[in-house]
């Protein structure tokens, strides 16, 4: 049976509305202006305050700006892995070269991109099933999660951003990637058909390698090559002058940067609250990943308390959080606030919005997927149960417009519903959750919501 929109039906849907003095109201404001800006709580925002009970020592500047890209993940955890840094080389400002990751993870992911054209062709895939349909869909894109960075930084190093700066197709990275989309398409059609003809390994190898030379000259073009060396001059707060280099990124790294910060030493621990994915269990992604051979993107799934406490652990120790999350739910952008009762939509449409599933069910019916990295630098606790966690701080990566400028607020309860995952030193974790990393990884399909933090491109 079908529900037909008679002529009847849509005069009792415009009846019920127009006799309803509140909704007209609602409707001379929303069609001049933002809805959820209508829809804002003047009440919420007069009560949030940006004050917090534990925080960091002091945080990285300047507030980055990712701007129209979609590296938040870079810039996540390059902000949390510059303030040991910057503190140990008593600098006021400083920032590590987001384009020298974003452009060898570029590399990186188109040529692993093509790998897995060949792997899944090896499966038999259909190019019009499922999994090569959502493959090129969108084959390079430039979100990621925490153990591709992992990849980059221990095969490639850092740069000061000095020493590679942004590029326009950093900074507003859509025709670059609608270039490189274009050039993996065709090249995926090559692949299949090379396959199809019977041809050996050796063949098949040789054509990626010729393909990815023009994919290098193009990522190239579009974004610089880096130096494979380079020397760094600074003054410190003293205005005293120093050098570091000649030296090679990634010595640069392993000599200045991991002492103080090694990204071996940190885990990433997940949420999610399906009753298919069970919590102290290991789970992958298939296809996810930016460098072949390199580090799987490993989930480790614990209930979102267990998150919240580890956070909050760490930057009482005085190290900051790198966390995805869906950020655009609930949140007042200008501001800088995720508070469950900044908007009260019922108020404006006589319906609620966002938070009317679980987040179980808002992750099954596509209501909900990981979109956005930002990093915690503080918390706040109840004054009388210290255990009893009210809020935390956000550094974010769209510059210092929003928020307090470049920060938000963001409350415990708006963690519990968005937030997916926190990345912590494992010297706080338990044993117990550390052996979940062991485990052979449950493959989770390429399209499920837990991956798309790696596949969403802001703009």
């Amino acid at each position: 049976m079908n529900t037909v929109l008679s002529k009847e039906l849509l005069g009792k849907f415009r009846t019920a509305f127009q006799g309803d003095s509140k909704n007209l109201l609602a409707q001379n404001v929303c069609s001049r202006t933002d809805p959820f800006e209508v829809s804002l709580s003047r009440k919420h925002l007069e009560e949030t305050q940006h004050i917090f009970k534990y925080k960091i020592e002091s945080e990285g500047k300047p507030v980055t700006n990712q701007k129209s890209s979609g590296r938040c993940w870079i810039f996540a955890a390059l902000n949390v892995m510059r303030i040991p840094f910057m503190k140990h080389l008593n600098v006021e400002d400083f920032e590590f070269s987001q384009g020298y990751l974003f452009f060898w993870d570029k590399i990186e992911r188109c040529n692993n991109f093509l790998n897995n054209i060949v792997e899944s062709a090896r499966r038999n895939e259909a190019v019009d099933g499922r999994l090569v349909s959502f493959l090129l869909e969108d084959p390079t894109c430039d979100g990621g999660q925490w153990d591709m960075i992992v990849n980059i930084v221990n095969k490639y190093g850092l740069m000061p951003k000095i020493c590679f700066p942004e590029s326009y197709s950093c900074e507003s990275s859509g025709a670059v990637n609608q270039i490189l989309r274009s050039k993996l398409r065709e090249y995926t059609k090559a692949i299949r058909e090379l396959i199809a003809s019977g041809a050996s390994d050796a063949d098949v190898q040789a054509l990626i390698e010729q393909q990815m030379s023009t994919i290098f000259r193009i990522v190239g073009i579009c974004l610089g090559i880096p130096d494979e060396t380079f020397r760094w001059t600074y003054y410190d707060k003293n205005k005293t002058y120093h050098c570091i280099g000649p030296i090679t990124p990634k010595q640069f790294y392993e000599d200045h940067v991991k002492p103080l910060f090694n990204v071996d030493d940190k885990v990433c621990l997940v949420t999610d609250p399906r009753s298919t994915n069970q919590y102290g269990k290991a789970y992958t992604v298939d296809c996810l990943g930016n460098v072949v051979g390199g580090k799987k993107c490993i989930y480790n799934n614990q209930p979102v308390e267990l998150l919240m406490e580890l956070a909050a652990k760490s930057i009482k120790e005085g190290e900051p959080v790198w966390f995805g999350c869906e950020v655009s739910k609930r949140f007042a952008s200008s501001q800088g606030i995720q508070d469950l009762q900044i908007h009260n939509f019922p108020l404006v449409f006589g319906t609620d919005i966002q938070i009317t599933m679980s987040k179980a069910d808002r992750l099954l019916y596509g209501e909900s997927a990981m979109t956005h990295a930002m990093v915690f630098t503080a918390v706040s606790t109840d004054n009388e149960n210290d255990e009893d966690i009210i809020k935390f701080r956000v550094e974010n990566s769209w510059g210092e417009e929003r928020g307090e400028k470049g920060y938000l607020v963001m409350t415990a309860a708006w963690f519990k519903e968005f937030v997916f995952e926190v990345v912590v030193d494992k010297k706080y974790v338990p044993d117990t959750v550390l052996d979940v990393f062991k485990q052979e990884p449950i493959v989770l399909p390429a399209w499920d919501p837990m991956g798309t933090l790696a596949v969403y491109n802001r703009s």
